[in-house]
């Protein structure tokens, strides 16, 4: 699954479509009553101190009132204006956003130009940036987003927030909801990748120490490639009796649920945008 797949499963590799290919995806989903209930939004670029540096970020919120907060984590791709329209998406359902660069030890954003393939090349690039995405750069970093979002006047800090990942962004949803647990209410996962693994730092140990609701949105692709996944997190959510929502999105590729991805599957991303807001309506509370 994204940067922890082989080479073999690279072959299928998430490319990203032309920036000019967005305005298409967004007039499909548009037609989705799940994704939007078409509230006014402001949103704004803005320069999120962290860890180590300050982040380019985007937030983006209701234009009126107080909202619980959620944290996006991108795919690998990082911060991008696809992920700049998906907050925005998200705000019009009554969240305040935060959305950032995680690489931003290593470069500015936008690490990658429309188009950027996932071969050989762009491996090369990210995956030392990817690397410095450390347990405890993840928790350092998870601590400023979380207060940042707890400074802004249309975060209703009384309420939990949320947190939603993309391909690498799974695993650091599920550290973020760990790391704060009593501030976390709800995380979500959208081909997630190395969920489940072996090594002793592997996410799904981690579930322990979460208090959240989850939701886990698996592609079919990734299932094959790793089957025994689902299985390993449904065991680790049931033994530490967290509610989670686990599925195989069938007939999906990996990354089907990033608007400028190649493998962007319309009916699909809506149908797990969807159990998402029903996530954060449950638990964000």
């Amino acid at each position: 699954m994204c940067d922890d797949r082989t080479d073999h499963d690279l072959d299928l590799e998430v490319s990203r479509r032309d920036l000019g290919l967005i305005a298409g995806s967004l007039a499909l989903a548009s037609a989705f009553p799940a994704q939007a209930a078409g509230r006014a939004v402001s949103g704004r670029d803005v320069a999120t101190p962290m860890a180590d540096g300050t982040a380019e970020a985007f937030f983006v919120s209701p234009s009126k009132g107080r909202h619980p907060g959620v944290i996006l984590w991108t795919d690998i791709f990082g911060l991008r204006p696809a992920f700049r329209t998906m907050a925005t998406r998200l705000a019009q359902s009554g969240y305040a956003v935060l959305v950032h660069n995680p690489f931003y030890r290593s470069s500015k954003a936008e690490i990658a130009p429309a188009g950027t393939p996932f071969d050989a090349a762009f491996r090369a690039k990210i995956m030392p940036m990817r690397a410095m995405l450390t347990p405890d750069a993840v928790e350092r970093d998870a601590r400023a987003l979380v207060a940042f979002l707890d400074g802004q006047t249309s975060v209703n800090f009384r309420r939990k927030l949320g947190v939603a990942g993309y391909c690498m962004g799974g695993p650091l949803m599920v550290q973020t909801a760990a790391v704060l647990p009593d501030r976390i209410g709800a995380g979500a996962s959208f081909h997630g990748g190395g969920l489940a693994t072996d090594k002793a730092d592997s996410p799904h140990l981690l579930i322990p120490k979460t208090k959240a609701r989850f939701l886990i949105a698996i592609a079919e692709n990734d299932d094959e490639a790793s089957p025994d996944d689902k299985d390993k997190l449904r065991a680790a959510f049931a033994a530490a009796k967290r509610p989670a929502e686990i599925e195989v999105y069938a007939g999906t590729l990996h990354g089907w649920c990033a608007i400028d991805s190649k493998a962007h599957n319309v009916a699909q991303a809506d149908r797990a945008w969807g159990r998402m807001l029903t996530l954060f309506k449950k638990g964000l509370v």
